[in-house]
């Protein structure tokens, strides 16, 4: 049987979703890592697309990221 989750246990784990989300996606916008792996698989012609989906995605996991540690600050 497991715990009920309390609302500290539920924005500790949005403010995980939220920094790993920030991390993976700064990773990808700002170093050629996601342009390597595109070109290796032969997915090239979607890399004119990247900056409509990263930097959107990037935006979202801030905003994730930021109500988190808002939520955090507000609880404690």
């Amino acid at each position: 049987m497991t715990q009920p989750e309390t609302p500290s246990g539920k924005n500790d784990r949005l403010l995980k979703y939220g920094l790993i989300g920030t991390v993976v996606v700064a990773l990808c916008c700002f170093t050629p890592v996601l342009v390597i792996l595109l070109g290796a698989v032969g997915l090239s012609a979607v890399l004119g697309w990247l900056d409509l989906v990263l930097l959107p995605a990037l935006a979202v996991f801030i905003g994730i990221t930021l109500y988190a540690l808002w939520r955090r600050q507000r609880i404690n």
